[in-house]
C-alpha cells in the first residue's frame, strides 16, 4: 500500500459520531501503512449540494435551455468549472482509492453526497458514452461504500421489511461508482450502530481496522463486462452471452438477473 493515494469523501455533522470515528480509523490505519490520506469532510466545507449554472465560471452555451451535462462538459473542458469542482476532481485524479463513508440516509447517500456525486463526476472527467461501465475512465482506481444503517441487518435481507441490501446498493454500486469505471470493493456497512452497545461498536470499528490492512489488495465486485453487450441493439445482452447462461440458476448480477434468482450477495462480497 505504500505510496498509494486514497481520497476519503465524508458526509456526516458530528465530530462524536460513529461515521466520524469510522473515518479516523481508516486515516489512521492506512496513513500507518503508507498511504496518503486526503478527507473532503463535506459538511465542514458546506460544500455545494446543487448542480447549478453557478457551477460555471463562463459563459453558458445556452442560457435559454440550460443542459447541466452538457454545460459542465465544455467548462471541464475550458477550465471554467469553480473552484470547488475542480479541487474535488484534482483529488480524484490523483486518488488510487476512493472511500465514501457516510450514515445511509433514505436508502441512499445524504444529500450533501449526492451533491458531490453530481457536481464532481462530470461528463468528460468522469465517463463519456464510450468510456463507461468496465471501460470506464476510472477503470484503474478502487472505490467503496462505508457506512452505518438506522435498521439491524435481517431488516434488509431478503425475507426482511426494508428488502434486500445488495438491491438496495445496485443504484449506487453499479449506477455511479462502477458506472465511472471503478472497480467496487465490498461495502463496508456498519450495522444499527445506535442500537448496540458500545462494545459492539468497538468491535466494529476493530473489524474495519482489521479489513484495511489488506483493503487496497482486495478484488473487486463481479459485473457484467460493457463488451456482453450490444451497443447496436439498444446495449442488450448479446444472445451468446444470454445462451451461456440460459441453464444457470442466478442471474448475472442483481441488475441483469435474465428474470431468474438473483446471485446471493452480489453487491456485497467479491467473488460471488
Amino acid at each position: 500500500m505504500a505510496s498509494k493515494k486514497v481520497l476519503i469523501v465524508y458526509a456526516h455533522q458530528s465530530s462524536g459520531s460513529f461515521n466520524s470515528a469510522a473515518k479516523d480509523a481508516a486515516v489512521e490505519v492506512l496513513t500507518a501503512k503508507g498511504c496518503t490520506v486526503e478527507v473532503s469532510d463535506l459538511y465542514a466545507m458546506k460544500f455545494k449540494a446543487t448542480a447549478t449554472a453557478e457551477d460555471i465560471t463562463g459563459k453558458v452555451k445556452n442560457a435559454d435551455h440550460f443542459c447541466y451535462g452538457e454545460e459542465t462538459k465544455l467548462a471541464w473542458e475550458a477550465g471554467t468549472l469553480t473552484a470547488d469542482i475542480t479541487e474535488e476532481q484534482r483529488k480524484l485524479t490523483e486518488a488510487d482509492l476512493v472511500i465514501f463513508q457516510f450514515p445511509m440516509y433514505w436508502f441512499t447517500v445524504p444529500a450533501i453526497m449526492k451533491g458531490w456525486m453530481d457536481r464532481v463526476l462530470t461528463l468528460g472527467f468522469a465517463f463519456t458514452h464510450e468510456k463507461r461501465y468496465s471501460q470506464g475512465i476510472f477503470k484503474d482506481k478502487k472505490a467503496m461504500l462505508s457506512f452505518t444503517t438506522g435498521s439491524q441487518e435481517s431488516m434488509f435481507s431478503a425475507n426482511g421489511i426494508n428488502g434486500d441490501m445488495n438491491v438496495t446498493l445496485w443504484p449506487l454500486q453499479n449506477g455511479i461508482l462502477h458506472y465511472c469505471g471503478f472497480q467496487v470493493l465490498a461495502p463496508q456497512i456498519f450495522w444499527a450502530p445506535s442500537h448496540v452497545p458500545s462494545e459492539a461498536r468497538g468491535t466494529m470499528l476493530e473489524s474495519w481496522r482489521t479489513r484495511m490492512q489488506g483493503l487496497l489488495g482486495e478484488n473487486p465486485l463481479a459485473f457484467t463486462p460493457l463488451d456482453c453487450f450490444d451497443g447496436e441493439k439498444g446495449y442488450q445482452l448479446k444472445p451468446e452471452v444470454h445462451e451461456k447462461h440460459a441453464a444457470k440458476e442466478f442471474g448475472l448480477t442483481v441488475g441483469i438477473h435474465l428474470g431468474k434468482a438473483l446471485p446471493p450477495n452480489n453487491q456485497m462480497k467479491a467473488g460471488v
